[in-house]
């Protein structure tokens, strides 16, 4: 997602005018909007999808982190193991 410095960078007045065209702008584009207060950035605006899609990779890069450390301390253990215990734990 690339941000056109013409149309995604606004001064905070600009979204109290016209509040409903900037949402729509956001929602349409789908490219954040970088509000500004006396010249310097101060808030970004997304619309919900990139919010969600955001929070999701987020969350996996956690869960990524996690399991690095866990190999990294030796929990480990072998995928054939697991698969019998989750099986036998499922009743599958």
């Amino acid at each position: 997602m690339t941000i056109s410095f013409k149309e995604d960078i606004l001064p905070v007045s600009e979204l109290k005018k016209n509040m409903r065209r900037v949402l729509e702008q956001v929602r349409r584009t789908q490219r954040p909007v970088i509000l500004t207060v006396n010249g310097k950035a101060s808030s970004v605006l997304i619309d919900v999808d990139t919010y969600e899609k955001q929070m999701k990779a987020l969350n996996l890069s956690g869960l990524l982190l996690e399991a690095e450390e866990n190999v990294r301390e030796g929990k480990i253990r072998p995928a054939d193991a697991f698969l019998r215990e989750f099986k036998r734990d499922q009743d599958l």
